[in-house]
Protein backbone atom coordinates (compact mmCIF):
# COMPACT_ATOMS: atom_id res chain seq x y z
CA UNK A 1 0.00 0.00 0.00
CA UNK A 2 1.29 3.45 -0.96
CA UNK A 3 2.63 5.74 1.75
CA UNK A 4 0.36 8.54 2.94
CA UNK A 5 1.96 11.64 1.46
CA UNK A 6 0.77 15.23 1.21
CA UNK A 7 1.21 16.62 -2.29
CA UNK A 8 0.32 19.96 -3.83
CA UNK A 9 -3.04 20.10 -2.05
CA UNK A 10 -3.35 17.38 0.60
CA UNK A 11 -3.39 13.59 0.33
CA UNK A 12 -5.44 12.03 -2.47
CA UNK A 13 -5.69 8.40 -3.47
CA UNK A 14 -8.06 5.83 -4.91
CA UNK A 15 -10.47 4.24 -2.47
CA UNK A 16 -8.25 1.14 -2.42
CA UNK A 17 -5.64 3.28 -0.66
CA UNK A 18 -7.85 5.90 0.94
CA UNK A 19 -9.41 3.77 3.68
CA UNK A 20 -11.11 4.45 7.01
CA UNK A 21 -8.17 3.26 9.16
CA UNK A 22 -5.79 5.51 7.22
CA UNK A 23 -8.12 8.51 7.51
CA UNK A 24 -8.20 7.92 11.27
CA UNK A 25 -4.37 7.93 11.24
CA UNK A 26 -4.37 11.33 9.54
CA UNK A 27 -6.87 12.61 12.09
CA UNK A 28 -4.72 11.35 14.94
CA UNK A 29 -1.59 12.88 13.40
CA UNK A 30 -3.24 16.29 13.15
CA UNK A 31 -4.61 16.01 16.70
CA UNK A 32 -1.12 15.19 17.99
CA UNK A 33 0.39 18.03 15.95
CA UNK A 34 -2.10 20.55 17.32
CA UNK A 35 -1.49 19.35 20.88
CA UNK A 36 2.27 19.57 20.40
CA UNK A 37 1.77 23.16 19.20
CA UNK A 38 -0.16 23.92 22.40
CA UNK A 39 -3.46 24.41 20.54
CA UNK A 40 -6.83 23.38 21.87
CA UNK A 41 -10.39 24.23 20.93
CA UNK A 42 -12.57 23.57 17.88
CA UNK A 43 -11.84 22.06 14.47
CA UNK A 44 -14.14 22.26 11.44
CA UNK A 45 -14.55 19.20 9.23
CA UNK A 46 -16.06 19.73 5.78
CA UNK A 47 -16.54 17.32 2.90
CA UNK A 48 -17.49 17.12 -0.77
CA UNK A 49 -20.28 15.32 -2.63
CA UNK A 50 -18.59 11.94 -3.05
CA UNK A 51 -20.41 8.86 -1.74
CA UNK A 52 -17.78 8.17 0.92
CA UNK A 53 -16.98 11.72 2.01
CA UNK A 54 -19.53 12.19 4.81
CA UNK A 55 -18.48 8.88 6.37
CA UNK A 56 -14.80 9.79 6.27
CA UNK A 57 -15.62 13.20 7.75
CA UNK A 58 -17.47 11.53 10.63
CA UNK A 59 -14.46 9.25 11.27
CA UNK A 60 -12.21 12.30 11.44
CA UNK A 61 -14.64 13.96 13.85
CA UNK A 62 -14.67 10.91 16.12
CA UNK A 63 -10.87 10.78 16.17
CA UNK A 64 -10.58 14.47 16.97
CA UNK A 65 -13.21 14.22 19.71
CA UNK A 66 -11.38 11.26 21.23
CA UNK A 67 -8.36 13.57 21.50
CA UNK A 68 -10.32 16.28 23.31
CA UNK A 69 -11.17 18.59 20.40
CA UNK A 70 -14.66 19.91 19.67
CA UNK A 71 -15.78 19.58 16.06
CA UNK A 72 -18.21 21.52 13.89
CA UNK A 73 -19.51 20.16 10.58
CA UNK A 74 -21.94 21.27 7.88
CA UNK A 75 -25.16 19.31 7.52
CA UNK A 76 -24.30 18.48 3.89
CA UNK A 77 -21.33 18.69 1.55
CA UNK A 78 -20.07 22.24 1.06
CA UNK A 79 -17.20 23.88 -0.89
CA UNK A 80 -13.70 23.79 0.59
CA UNK A 81 -13.48 27.63 0.65
CA UNK A 82 -16.30 27.69 3.19
CA UNK A 83 -14.18 25.54 5.50
CA UNK A 84 -11.24 27.93 5.20
CA UNK A 85 -13.49 30.92 5.83
CA UNK A 86 -15.03 29.29 8.92
CA UNK A 87 -11.58 28.70 10.40
CA UNK A 88 -10.73 32.41 10.24
CA UNK A 89 -14.19 33.78 11.00
CA UNK A 90 -14.71 31.53 14.05
CA UNK A 91 -11.03 31.64 15.15
CA UNK A 92 -10.72 27.85 15.06
CA UNK A 93 -7.48 25.92 15.54
CA UNK A 94 -7.77 24.40 12.08
CA UNK A 95 -9.95 22.40 9.76
CA UNK A 96 -10.24 19.53 7.33
CA UNK A 97 -11.83 19.13 3.93
CA UNK A 98 -12.55 15.59 2.80
CA UNK A 99 -12.30 16.00 -0.96
CA UNK A 100 -10.48 14.76 -4.02
CA UNK A 101 -11.38 18.01 -5.81
CA UNK A 102 -11.44 17.41 -9.58
CA UNK A 103 -10.33 13.76 -9.46
CA UNK A 104 -12.72 11.02 -10.65
CA UNK A 105 -15.25 9.49 -8.22
CA UNK A 106 -13.03 6.49 -7.43
CA UNK A 107 -10.70 8.89 -5.58
CA UNK A 108 -10.98 10.67 -2.28
CA UNK A 109 -8.67 12.91 -0.31
CA UNK A 110 -8.09 14.92 2.83
CA UNK A 111 -6.74 18.42 3.22
CA UNK A 112 -5.72 20.04 6.52
CA UNK A 113 -6.05 23.82 6.76
CA UNK A 114 -4.26 25.58 9.66
CA UNK A 115 -5.64 28.40 11.83
CA UNK A 116 -4.78 31.15 9.32
CA UNK A 117 -7.15 29.66 6.74
CA UNK A 118 -4.38 29.34 4.14
CA UNK A 119 -3.17 26.01 2.70
CA UNK A 120 -0.75 24.15 4.94
CA UNK A 121 2.91 24.70 4.07
CA UNK A 122 5.36 21.78 3.84
CA UNK A 123 6.68 22.28 7.37
CA UNK A 124 3.14 21.63 8.64
CA UNK A 125 2.34 18.67 6.39
CA UNK A 126 5.78 17.16 7.08
CA UNK A 127 5.12 17.47 10.82
CA UNK A 128 1.75 15.76 10.36
CA UNK A 129 3.31 12.97 8.27
CA UNK A 130 5.88 12.39 11.03
CA UNK A 131 3.05 11.85 13.52
CA UNK A 132 0.98 9.33 11.58
CA UNK A 133 -0.21 6.71 14.06
CA UNK A 134 -3.20 4.68 15.16
CA UNK A 135 -5.76 6.78 17.05
CA UNK A 136 -5.39 7.31 20.75
CA UNK A 137 -8.27 7.98 23.11
CA UNK A 138 -8.80 10.07 26.22
CA UNK A 139 -11.22 9.02 28.96
CA UNK A 140 -14.82 9.45 27.78
CA UNK A 141 -15.35 12.42 30.08
CA UNK A 142 -12.63 14.36 28.23
CA UNK A 143 -14.00 13.72 24.74
CA UNK A 144 -15.02 16.66 22.58
CA UNK A 145 -18.42 17.23 21.01
CA UNK A 146 -19.72 17.45 17.43
CA UNK A 147 -22.17 20.12 16.24
CA UNK A 148 -23.67 20.80 12.82
CA UNK A 149 -23.43 24.47 11.83
CA UNK A 150 -24.21 26.75 8.89
CA UNK A 151 -21.02 27.48 6.96
CA UNK A 152 -22.83 28.97 3.98
CA UNK A 153 -24.43 32.17 5.27
CA UNK A 154 -21.37 33.65 7.02
CA UNK A 155 -19.23 32.99 3.94
CA UNK A 156 -21.81 34.47 1.56
CA UNK A 157 -22.23 37.55 3.77
CA UNK A 158 -18.47 38.14 3.83
CA UNK A 159 -18.07 37.51 0.09
CA UNK A 160 -20.86 39.91 -0.86
CA UNK A 161 -19.50 42.55 1.52
CA UNK A 162 -16.09 42.26 -0.13
CA UNK A 163 -17.57 42.45 -3.63
CA UNK A 164 -19.44 45.60 -2.61
CA UNK A 165 -16.20 47.08 -1.26
CA UNK A 166 -14.41 46.30 -4.53
CA UNK A 167 -17.12 47.26 -7.00
CA UNK A 168 -19.24 49.76 -5.09
CA UNK A 169 -22.27 47.46 -5.11
CA UNK A 170 -22.99 43.78 -4.66
CA UNK A 171 -26.43 44.20 -6.21
CA UNK A 172 -26.35 43.20 -9.87
CA UNK A 173 -30.11 43.15 -10.37
CA UNK A 174 -30.07 46.37 -12.40
CA UNK A 175 -27.46 45.00 -14.80
CA UNK A 176 -29.91 42.56 -16.38
CA UNK A 177 -27.26 39.87 -16.21
CA UNK A 178 -28.18 36.26 -16.97
CA UNK A 179 -25.66 33.62 -15.94
CA UNK A 180 -25.65 29.88 -16.59
CA UNK A 181 -24.04 28.02 -13.71
CA UNK A 182 -22.72 24.44 -13.99
CA UNK A 183 -22.04 22.80 -10.62
CA UNK A 184 -20.84 19.57 -12.26
CA UNK A 185 -22.87 17.75 -9.56
CA UNK A 186 -20.32 18.97 -7.00
CA UNK A 187 -20.39 20.97 -3.79
CA UNK A 188 -20.95 24.30 -5.49
CA UNK A 189 -24.62 23.44 -6.01
CA UNK A 190 -26.79 25.29 -3.55
CA UNK A 191 -23.83 27.53 -2.68
CA UNK A 192 -22.45 29.29 -5.76
CA UNK A 193 -25.86 29.49 -7.43
CA UNK A 194 -27.37 30.76 -4.15
CA UNK A 195 -24.86 33.59 -3.75
CA UNK A 196 -25.28 34.61 -7.41
CA UNK A 197 -29.02 34.81 -6.87
CA UNK A 198 -28.46 36.90 -3.71
CA UNK A 199 -26.37 39.24 -5.86
CA UNK A 200 -29.34 39.76 -8.18
CA UNK A 201 -28.23 37.61 -11.10
CA UNK A 202 -30.82 35.81 -13.24
CA UNK A 203 -29.68 32.22 -13.17
CA UNK A 204 -29.93 29.08 -15.26
CA UNK A 205 -28.50 25.97 -13.58
CA UNK A 206 -26.89 22.91 -15.10
CA UNK A 207 -25.97 19.76 -13.17
CA UNK A 208 -27.03 21.31 -9.88
CA UNK A 209 -28.22 18.01 -8.43
CA UNK A 210 -25.97 15.84 -6.27
CA UNK A 211 -24.50 12.86 -8.09
CA UNK A 212 -21.64 11.17 -6.20
CA UNK A 213 -20.38 9.74 -9.51
CA UNK A 214 -20.37 13.19 -11.18
CA UNK A 215 -22.22 11.75 -14.14
CA UNK A 216 -19.57 9.06 -14.58
CA UNK A 217 -16.68 11.44 -15.18
CA UNK A 218 -14.41 13.77 -13.26
CA UNK A 219 -15.68 17.11 -11.87
CA UNK A 220 -12.93 18.99 -13.68
CA UNK A 221 -14.17 22.18 -15.40
CA UNK A 222 -12.17 21.62 -18.57
CA UNK A 223 -13.58 22.38 -22.06
CA UNK A 224 -14.27 18.73 -22.85
CA UNK A 225 -16.35 18.43 -19.69
CA UNK A 226 -18.37 21.62 -20.20
CA UNK A 227 -19.79 21.06 -23.67
CA UNK A 228 -23.41 21.69 -22.63
CA UNK A 229 -22.48 24.96 -20.93
CA UNK A 230 -20.38 26.09 -23.89
CA UNK A 231 -23.15 25.21 -26.36
CA UNK A 232 -25.67 27.14 -24.26
CA UNK A 233 -23.61 30.33 -23.94
CA UNK A 234 -22.49 30.43 -27.57
CA UNK A 235 -25.90 29.46 -29.06
CA UNK A 236 -27.43 32.82 -30.00
CA UNK A 237 -28.24 36.31 -28.71
CA UNK A 238 -31.01 35.00 -26.45
CA UNK A 239 -28.57 32.81 -24.48
CA UNK A 240 -27.23 33.71 -21.04
CA UNK A 241 -24.37 36.19 -21.40
CA UNK A 242 -21.92 34.40 -19.10
CA UNK A 243 -21.20 30.82 -18.10
CA UNK A 244 -19.59 29.84 -14.80
CA UNK A 245 -18.56 26.37 -13.61
CA UNK A 246 -16.91 25.07 -10.45
CA UNK A 247 -14.82 21.98 -9.90
CA UNK A 248 -15.91 19.26 -7.47
CA UNK A 249 -15.19 21.17 -4.26
CA UNK A 250 -15.78 24.63 -5.80
CA UNK A 251 -12.43 26.15 -4.92
CA UNK A 252 -11.76 26.77 -8.64
CA UNK A 253 -13.87 28.13 -11.46
CA UNK A 254 -14.07 28.21 -15.23
CA UNK A 255 -15.60 30.97 -17.34
CA UNK A 256 -17.49 30.60 -20.63
CA UNK A 257 -18.16 33.65 -22.83
CA UNK A 258 -20.27 34.19 -25.97
CA UNK A 259 -17.32 34.91 -28.30
CA UNK A 260 -14.64 32.61 -26.94
CA UNK A 261 -16.61 29.77 -25.47
CA UNK A 262 -14.30 28.34 -22.81
CA UNK A 263 -12.14 31.23 -21.61
CA UNK A 264 -8.54 30.33 -20.92
CA UNK A 265 -7.93 30.76 -17.19
CA UNK A 266 -4.85 32.86 -17.94
CA UNK A 267 -7.00 35.34 -19.84
CA UNK A 268 -9.55 35.44 -17.04
CA UNK A 269 -6.75 36.13 -14.53
CA UNK A 270 -5.46 38.97 -16.70
CA UNK A 271 -8.95 40.43 -17.05
CA UNK A 272 -9.54 40.13 -13.32
CA UNK A 273 -6.29 41.90 -12.44
CA UNK A 274 -7.03 44.66 -14.96
CA UNK A 275 -10.53 45.06 -13.49
CA UNK A 276 -9.28 45.29 -9.90
CA UNK A 277 -6.63 47.84 -10.89
CA UNK A 278 -9.31 50.24 -12.12
CA UNK A 279 -10.10 51.32 -8.56
CA UNK A 280 -7.20 49.93 -6.52
CA UNK A 281 -3.50 49.21 -6.62
CA UNK A 282 -1.29 46.36 -5.56
CA UNK A 283 1.09 43.64 -6.62
CA UNK A 284 0.02 40.31 -8.09
CA UNK A 285 1.09 36.75 -7.31
CA UNK A 286 1.16 34.15 -10.05
CA UNK A 287 2.62 30.67 -10.33
CA UNK A 288 5.45 29.76 -12.71
CA UNK A 289 2.90 28.15 -15.05
CA UNK A 290 0.80 31.30 -15.35
CA UNK A 291 0.90 33.74 -18.26
CA UNK A 292 3.40 36.57 -18.67
CA UNK A 293 0.43 38.71 -19.73
CA UNK A 294 -0.01 39.34 -16.00
CA UNK A 295 3.50 40.81 -15.91
CA UNK A 296 2.77 43.17 -18.79
CA UNK A 297 -0.33 44.51 -17.07
CA UNK A 298 1.51 44.93 -13.78
CA UNK A 299 4.42 46.71 -15.47
CA UNK A 300 2.07 49.14 -17.21
CA UNK A 301 0.60 50.08 -13.81
CA UNK A 302 3.94 50.26 -12.00
CA UNK A 303 3.14 47.16 -9.93
CA UNK A 304 5.34 44.20 -9.04
CA UNK A 305 4.85 40.50 -9.77
CA UNK A 306 5.65 37.67 -7.36
CA UNK A 307 6.36 34.40 -9.21
CA UNK A 308 5.95 31.28 -7.05
CA UNK A 309 5.93 27.49 -7.57
CA UNK A 310 2.73 25.74 -8.58
CA UNK A 311 0.43 25.12 -5.63
CA UNK A 312 -1.87 27.61 -3.99
CA UNK A 313 0.01 27.34 -0.71
CA UNK A 314 2.82 29.31 -2.32
CA UNK A 315 0.39 31.91 -3.66
CA UNK A 316 -1.10 32.25 -0.18
CA UNK A 317 2.32 32.56 1.44
CA UNK A 318 3.27 35.38 -0.93
CA UNK A 319 0.01 37.19 -0.14
CA UNK A 320 0.62 37.18 3.61
CA UNK A 321 2.27 40.62 3.72
CA UNK A 322 -0.88 42.39 2.48
CA UNK A 323 0.53 44.38 -0.45
CA UNK A 324 -0.84 41.89 -2.99
CA UNK A 325 -4.11 42.76 -4.73
CA UNK A 326 -4.82 39.32 -6.22
CA UNK A 327 -3.18 35.93 -6.42
CA UNK A 328 -3.88 33.04 -8.72
CA UNK A 329 -2.80 30.15 -10.88
CA UNK A 330 -3.50 29.00 -14.42
CA UNK A 331 -5.66 26.12 -13.18
CA UNK A 332 -8.45 28.53 -12.16
CA UNK A 333 -7.76 29.15 -8.47
CA UNK A 334 -7.83 32.76 -7.23
CA UNK A 335 -8.31 34.92 -4.18
CA UNK A 336 -8.16 38.66 -3.55
CA UNK A 337 -6.94 41.01 -0.85
CA UNK A 338 -9.35 41.21 2.08
CA UNK A 339 -10.47 37.59 1.76
CA UNK A 340 -9.18 34.36 3.26
CA UNK A 341 -5.87 33.32 1.67
CA UNK A 342 -7.33 30.23 0.00
CA UNK A 343 -8.61 29.86 -3.53
CA UNK A 344 -12.35 30.43 -3.65
CA UNK A 345 -14.46 29.59 -6.68
CA UNK A 346 -17.62 30.81 -4.95
CA UNK A 347 -16.37 34.34 -4.30
CA UNK A 348 -14.79 34.47 -7.75
CA UNK A 349 -18.09 33.58 -9.39
CA UNK A 350 -19.67 36.74 -7.96
CA UNK A 351 -16.64 38.86 -8.87
CA UNK A 352 -16.71 37.46 -12.43
CA UNK A 353 -20.39 38.38 -12.72
CA UNK A 354 -19.74 41.89 -11.41
CA UNK A 355 -16.83 42.33 -13.82
CA UNK A 356 -18.94 41.12 -16.75
CA UNK A 357 -21.79 43.44 -15.77
CA UNK A 358 -19.46 46.45 -15.98
CA UNK A 359 -17.87 45.45 -19.28
CA UNK A 360 -18.36 42.16 -21.17
CA UNK A 361 -15.38 39.95 -20.43
CA UNK A 362 -14.81 39.29 -24.14
CA UNK A 363 -14.45 43.03 -24.77
CA UNK A 364 -12.04 43.45 -21.87
CA UNK A 365 -9.90 40.55 -23.06
CA UNK A 366 -9.90 41.89 -26.63
CA UNK A 367 -8.70 45.25 -25.34
CA UNK A 368 -5.95 43.68 -23.23
CA UNK A 369 -4.65 41.56 -26.10
CA UNK A 370 -4.67 44.57 -28.42
CA UNK A 371 -2.71 46.57 -25.86
CA UNK A 372 -0.29 43.97 -24.52
CA UNK A 373 -0.01 41.40 -27.30
CA UNK A 374 -1.54 38.00 -27.97
CA UNK A 375 -0.61 35.08 -25.75
CA UNK A 376 -1.41 31.40 -26.21
CA UNK A 377 -0.70 28.72 -23.65
CA UNK A 378 -1.16 24.96 -23.57
CA UNK A 379 0.15 21.96 -21.67
CA UNK A 380 0.57 18.21 -22.02
CA UNK A 381 1.27 15.42 -19.55
CA UNK A 382 4.00 12.80 -19.77
CA UNK A 383 3.49 9.65 -17.70
CA UNK A 384 6.03 9.26 -14.90
CA UNK A 385 5.67 7.25 -11.68
CA UNK A 386 5.88 9.37 -8.53
CA UNK A 387 9.02 7.57 -7.34
CA UNK A 388 10.79 8.40 -10.62
CA UNK A 389 10.04 12.12 -10.77
CA UNK A 390 13.05 13.28 -8.72
CA UNK A 391 15.41 11.14 -10.76
CA UNK A 392 14.04 12.38 -14.08
CA UNK A 393 14.33 16.03 -13.02
CA UNK A 394 17.87 15.45 -11.78
CA UNK A 395 18.79 13.93 -15.14
CA UNK A 396 17.04 16.75 -16.97
CA UNK A 397 19.27 19.32 -15.26
CA UNK A 398 22.20 18.02 -17.32
CA UNK A 399 20.20 18.06 -20.55
CA UNK A 400 18.97 21.67 -20.65
CA UNK A 401 19.66 22.81 -24.23
CA UNK A 402 21.01 26.15 -25.42
CA UNK A 403 18.11 26.49 -27.86
CA UNK A 404 14.52 25.23 -27.91
CA UNK A 405 12.54 24.98 -31.15
CA UNK A 406 15.13 27.20 -32.85
CA UNK A 407 15.22 29.95 -30.20
CA UNK A 408 17.96 30.71 -27.66
CA UNK A 409 17.37 29.94 -23.99
CA UNK A 410 18.00 33.22 -22.15
CA UNK A 411 17.30 32.02 -18.60
CA UNK A 412 16.28 29.05 -16.50
CA UNK A 413 13.98 29.35 -13.48
CA UNK A 414 14.26 26.36 -11.11
CA UNK A 415 11.64 27.41 -8.55
CA UNK A 416 9.45 24.49 -9.66
CA UNK A 417 11.03 22.12 -12.15
CA UNK A 418 12.69 23.89 -15.08
CA UNK A 419 11.23 26.96 -16.78
CA UNK A 420 13.18 27.90 -19.90
CA UNK A 421 12.75 31.57 -20.82
CA UNK A 422 13.39 32.08 -24.52
CA UNK A 423 14.72 35.03 -26.49
CA UNK A 424 11.42 35.63 -28.31
CA UNK A 425 9.48 36.07 -25.04
CA UNK A 426 8.02 32.58 -25.07
CA UNK A 427 8.72 29.96 -22.39
CA UNK A 428 8.72 26.22 -21.75
CA UNK A 429 8.12 24.70 -18.31
CA UNK A 430 8.65 21.10 -17.20
CA UNK A 431 7.58 20.25 -13.66
CA UNK A 432 6.26 17.28 -11.65
CA UNK A 433 2.54 17.07 -10.95
CA UNK A 434 1.74 17.11 -7.23
CA UNK A 435 -1.51 15.16 -7.68
CA UNK A 436 -0.94 12.64 -10.50
CA UNK A 437 1.88 10.30 -11.70
CA UNK A 438 2.85 12.59 -14.57
CA UNK A 439 5.25 15.35 -15.53
CA UNK A 440 3.59 18.51 -16.84
CA UNK A 441 4.94 20.32 -19.88
CA UNK A 442 3.66 23.88 -20.34
CA UNK A 443 4.39 26.38 -23.07
CA UNK A 444 3.42 29.97 -23.82
CA UNK A 445 4.00 31.93 -27.02
CA UNK A 446 2.33 34.37 -29.39
CA UNK A 447 0.46 31.76 -31.46
CA UNK A 448 -0.73 28.15 -31.37
CA UNK A 449 1.80 26.90 -33.90
CA UNK A 450 4.69 28.14 -31.77
CA UNK A 451 3.17 26.66 -28.60
CA UNK A 452 2.82 23.32 -30.36
CA UNK A 453 6.47 23.39 -31.39
CA UNK A 454 7.56 24.17 -27.84
CA UNK A 455 5.47 21.35 -26.38
CA UNK A 456 6.94 18.92 -28.89
CA UNK A 457 10.42 20.08 -27.90
CA UNK A 458 9.61 19.62 -24.21
CA UNK A 459 8.26 16.12 -24.80
CA UNK A 460 11.37 15.26 -26.81
CA UNK A 461 13.57 16.40 -23.92
CA UNK A 462 11.77 14.07 -21.55
CA UNK A 463 11.43 11.07 -23.86
CA UNK A 464 14.89 9.54 -23.22
CA UNK A 465 14.64 10.21 -19.46
CA UNK A 466 11.30 8.70 -18.44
Amino acid sequence: METISFGTDGWRATLEEFTTPRVRMVGQAVATYLQDEGLEGTVVVGYDARETSRGFAEELARTLCANGFDVIMPARDRPTPLVAHAIVERELVGGFAITASHNPPEYNGVKFIPADGAPALPEVTDAIADRLAEPEALPEAQHGTVREVDLTTPHADAALELVEEITGSANLSDAGLTVAYDAMHGSGRGTTDAILERAGVSLECLRCERDPTFGGGAPEPAPENLEALIDLITADETAPTLGIANDGDADRLAIVTPERGYLDENLFFAALYDYLLEDDSGAVVRTVSTTFLIDRIADAHGESVHEVPVGFKWVAQAMANGDVLVGGEESGGFTVRGHVREKDGVLMAVLAAAMHAEEPIDERVDRLLDEYGTVVQDKISVACPDHEKARVLSDLEDEIPETVAGTDVEGVNTADGFKLQLADGSWLLIRPSGTEPVLRVYAEAADEERVGALLEAGEALLEPLV
